[in-house]
C-alpha cells in the first residue's frame, strides 16, 4: 500500500504532520509466490497466489492494533490478512538494487482469483490516474462490522 494511501486511510490526511509521518517507516519488499493483478470493475489491486510471481510492494513498520483495524476495515471481506515473508530491497554501494534481509509481515490476499483481470496491476498509471481520488481527506468508507478482512490465525 502506498503510504499516501496508508495515512488517507489511519489519518484521514495524505500527508498528515512529520510527527506522525515519522511514527512510520515505509521500505520496499519483494513478495514470492503471489502476482497483484487489478480486480475486475475497480480501480484497485489484488495480490493472489501464483507461483512463479513476485509482488514489488512497501514494508511498513510502527503500525499499531487500531491501524490495522482501520486497514481491515479498508480492505473488506473481499481479502484476508495473511501472515507472510517478504524480503527487503536494498542498493549495494554501486547503488543497485539487491534483495537484503527476510522481515516476516502481513499482506493482504484477495480471496476471489476470479474477480481480477488477468494481467499485472499498473502502480504507474493508478498514481497518475486515480491517486487523487484514493487519498483525499474528506472521504470515509462505511465501517460495517461484518465487512472487514479475516485475519488469518497466528501459527503458535
Amino acid at each position: 500500500m502506498a503510504p499516501e494511501v496508508f495515512f488517507s486511510v489511519c489519518y484521514l490526511d495524505s500527508s498528515p504532520p512529520e510527527a506522525v509521518r515519522n511514527l512510520y517507516t515505509f521500505s520496499p519488499a519483494i513478495l514470492d509466490g503471489y502476482c497483484r493483478h487489478r480486480v475486475k470493475y475497480a480501480d484497485y489491486p489484488a495480490i493472489i497466489p501464483e507461483e512463479g510471481h513476485t509482488v514489488r510492494g512497501i514494508y511498513a513498520t510502527g503500525l499499531t492494533d487500531a491501524n490495522l483495524s482501520k486497514l481491515d476495515f479498508f480492505e473488506g471481506s473481499e481479502y484476508e490478512r495473511k501472515t507472510v515473508s517478504i524480503r527487503l530491497e536494498e542498493k549495494d554501494t554501486n547503488g543497485n538494487i539487491v534483495l537484503g534481509e527476510t522481515k516476516t509481515t502481513s499482506v493482504y490476499v484477495f480471496i476471489r482469483p476470479e474477480g481480477v483481470e488477468r494481467g499485472e496491476w499498473d502502480f504507474e498509471k493508478f498514481c497518475k490516474e486515480k491517486m487523487q481520488s484514493w487519498t483525499r481527506g474528506d472521504w470515509a468508507f462505511d465501517q460495517d462490522p461484518d465487512d472487514r478482512a479475516k485475519v488469518e490465525s497466528a501459527a503458535v
